[in-house]
């Protein structure tokens, strides 16, 4: 018979990696005309794998954890390499992350309403150019025309 804390912990590593898995479903794109009005340089921090490097570390340290020992002693070490896997696994992401060189766009509709988007930096937009802004919330990108 399976340990309880070992069972619970494959439990939650399961739920996670099937929840990670999940695909969303498509969403309808909007497409908007607009004008550069301003163009300034700046960073976006990368957040697109945040608590990969938790999740890995937590799960390598369990592993590590349940070679140690055996009853009690076994589970508690199967804890704190849980712990401290998590920790270390966070730290060693967040070194590896670089910010990545963006442009904040301020972007006037057809219909006078001024859009701000912060996207990496990709095609060559300048003030004045008649641009889309294609997508909803944070997913929104501009292009040229």
């Amino acid at each position: 018979m399976l340990n309880p804390l070992y069972s619970r912990l494959t439990a939650a590593t399961l739920a996670i990696a099937l929840t990670a898995c999940a695909t969303p479903q498509p969403e309808v794109v909007e497409i908007r005309r607009g004008v550069i009005e301003q163009i300034v340089p700046t960073q976006i921090t990368s957040n697109h794998h945040a608590g990969v490097g938790a999740v890995v570390g937590g799960l390598v340290g369990v592993g590590i954890g349940s070679l140690i020992g055996g009853g009690t002693g076994r589970d508690v070490a199967m804890v704190a390499g849980a712990i401290g896997g998590a920790i270390v696994g966070n730290d060693v992401q967040k070194k590896n992350d670089q910010p990545i060189a963006a442009q904040q766009i301020m972007v006037r509709t057809s219909n006078g309403v001024l859009v701000a988007v912060t996207q990496p930096d990709g095609p060559k937009l300048y003030v004045g150019q008649k641009v889309y802004l294609q997508g909803n919330g944070e997913a929104t990108r501009v292009t040229p025309q």
